[in-house]
């Protein structure tokens, strides 16, 4: 008990001393609207990004875990700039459940469309910051990365990333990169929203950090 209060109380510490106005994470999919309705209203590019995802999703329209690990391993086997062991399946699976907003354990087309944005957005920052085109982000160009993601990293969380996403040697390699961006943009929204008056804390009961935490 007193080690996992120890532990718990270290996390905390250095949460503690993070900012929350200094993280910018993207802007929340719009919310799901009628097919009909949304399709009405759409642009040339939504349309025909559409097309695609329907290609992509199949006949319910939307993208499961399994779906999303065989579309982003194909896509990345395109780029051998990129040096990853490829998405596997759990990674696959905390990024829809950080994205799915309606719970139905798969991506609709708008929370697909976003995190495809985010995605490439993200890559850009992981190809312009792997100074050394060895494929990877070093420890030392990975600050430079997230800040430039829209997360400025204290010293204290970078640490704890770098244990849970970086191999050995303190590298991240592509798939981690962007799952760890994936949950960090998604936790920060959730936190943005549920400090509705900008304090910087935020009070939880126990239902509510089950469910935060634990479909994630």
């Amino acid at each position: 008990m007193f080690l996992t209060k120890s532990l718990i109380g270290g996390i905390l510490n250095v949460v503690s001393n993070i900012d929350p106005s200094m993280f910018k994470p993207s802007a929340p999919p719009p919310p799901p609207r009628p097919q009909n309705y949304a399709e009405a209203h759409e642009n040339d590019e939504e349309k025909q990004f559409r097309r695609v995802f329907q290609q992509l999703a199949g006949d319910d329209m939307e993208v499961s875990p399994k779906e999303l690990m065989d579309i982003l391993n194909r896509v990345i086997s395109r780029h051998g700039s990129l040096k990853t062991d490829g998405f596997s399946i759990e990674s696959c699976r905390s990024m829809v459940a950080v994205m799915d907003s309606d719970s139905t354990g798969k991506l609709g087309f708008h929370e697909f469309k976003y995190l495809w944005n985010n995605i490439k957005r993200w890559q850009s920052v992981y190809l312009s910051h792997d100074a050394d085109r060895s494929g990877t982000i070093c420890s030392a160009e990975l600050p430079r990365a997230f800040k430039a993601a829209g997360f400025p990293l204290n010293d204290q969380l970078f640490k704890l990333i770098i244990r849970r996403y970086s191999d050995e040697h303190g590298d991240m390699d592509f798939d981690n990169f962007i799952g760890c961006l994936v949950r960090l943009d998604a936790m920060c929204r959730a936190f943005k929203t549920l400090d509705s008056d900008n304090s910087g804390t935020i009070d939880l009961d126990i239902k509510e950090w089950l469910q935060l935490t634990m479909y994630s």
